[in-house]
């Protein structure tokens, strides 16, 4: 059995961001638990550039930008147990594990960071009908084979979905020499930055078709090819705008999944538009001393933020250690409204000392341009940000100024104009 001030779930940019924070706010012992063979989660494979823009102020790849809060692990005391799968979280903070080199342990946390990260969905979550032939793949699974096994999963290449995993793969398996003969995304703008289609796609010449999806898969030993349609209004195929389009290998970049087992394993209230937990401006979920952070709490399109967002999880949880007494949370709730389809976080507590600004990040429904937000407590207008544009593929940041808020019963942010 061990006992720690800090059990940390997840050893990837949230998770080590969260640790550091942790530690210089005062927490003594803080444990590591990741269930890979080394820390820096899905960084380890995005060998690309154009992480640490905002954190470190110059472009860097996925695994230099974990390895710059690897380094800074060292010497700080805090504990590390790799290959290790966190199998059972329970409401008082008590994780069941079991590990490679330490087998099973039972480890009892004052608080507990959920840092796991998220998956993606596969074909059976999308239902796609054909045989189950070798050289179906989702982007990030094409990902790891290229970047860091070695093998190239094929040379006729289609992607379903316009995901940055799939944006980047697309230009990745092109300067490998395949060829990327479409990228098709059934919604009518990109779930991906702005930034990854330029220079993903239109930089290397590949083909986007909005408002298309496959509707069929052909072969049955390894993929021969697929069929591609138009899909209407209710993203529903046309019937007569088929296309068959042969290849060798079909890519998925349909959407990410938070890994949220053990969130709801310890009874934490979830957000069903997330996946995620529902958390406060702390990012204290429902359980009092559980905290969530980065892609399992809501699915990131920058790894900065992930950084920003577990840093305050880690600075409360730290908090919430040193502090023998808790005042009782005066919780207000945020509406998503008219166009905003989610907010996170999902309420504020009112209660104790508050900063002078709280940071609110919403995701919108469509991409509206132009665009403007309202915020509003209690139905009063408290402030309005306008913006040339705002779309889904994005995540949206507005500050907004406690003494507006301090005494409201509920608070909303909606688009009012497009």
């Amino acid at each position: 059995m061990k006992q720690v001030d800090i059990a940390i779930i997840g050893g990837g940019p949230a998770g080590l961001a969260a640790a550091l924070e942790a530690k210089k706010t005062g927490a003594q012992s803080i444990l590591i638990i990741e269930r890979d063979r080394e820390l820096g989660g899905i960084l380890q494979q995005c060998i690309h550039n154009g992480f640490g823009l905002q954190w470190f102020g110059e472009e860097l790849s996925g695994p230099e930008y974990a390895h710059r809060f690897i380094e800074q692990l060292a010497d700080t005391g805090i504990e590390v147990m790799t290959d290790t799968m966190a199998l059972q979280l329970n409401p008082d903070k008590t994780i069941i594990a079991a590990g490679y080199h330490t087998g099973w342990e039972e480890i009892h946390a004052k608080a507990v960071i959920l840092a796991m990260g998220c998956r993606e969905r596969t074909r059976g979550a999308i239902n796609i009908p054909g045989a189950r032939p070798a050289g179906v793949y989702t982007a990030g699974c094409a990902q790891r084979l290229v970047n860091m096994e070695g093998y190239m999963p094929g040379r006729e290449i289609v992607i379903l979905g316009s995901g940055d995993i799939g944006l980047i793969m697309a230009r990745r398996m092109t300067w490998e020499g395949a060829k990327v003969k479409l990228v098709s995304e059934i919604m009518p703008y990109s779930s991906g930055l702005a930034r990854n289609i330029a220079q993903c796609l239109d930089d290397n010449d590949i083909p986007l078709k909005f408002s298309h999806t496959v509707t069929q898969i052909h072969g049955r030993e390894r993929v021969e090819g697929v069929t591609v349609a138009e899909v209407d209004a209710k993203l529903n195929p046309i019937p007569g705008t088929e296309e068959y389009i042969p290849c060798d290998t079909l890519l998925l970049s349909v959407g990410l999944i938070p890994e949220n087992e053990l969130t709801t394993m310890a009874g934490i209230q979830m957000d069903p538009v997330t996946s995620g937990a529902a958390v406060d401006q702390n990012r204290q979920t429902s359980v009092e001393g559980i905290f969530a952070c980065g892609n399992v709490l809501h699915v990131h399109d920058l790894v900065d933020n992930v950084s920003a967002e577990a840093v305050i999880a880690g600075h409360a949880a730290a908090e919430y250690v040193r502090k023998t007494e808790h005042p009782a949370p005066r919780k207000v709730a945020l509406k998503p409204e008219n166009g905003v389809r989610y907010t996170v976080p999902q309420a504020l507590n009112l209660a104790g000392e508050l900063p002078e600004e709280l940071d609110l990040y919403f995701r919108v429904r469509n991409a509206y341009k132009p665009a403007v937000l309202e915020i509003t407590a209690d139905g009063k207008v408290i402030r309005t940000v306008k913006k040339p544009i705002m779309t889904p593929g994005e995540m949206e940041k507005v500050k907004v100024k406690t003494a507006d808020i301090a005494q409201a019963g509920e608070i909303a942010l909606r688009i009012v104009e497009a």
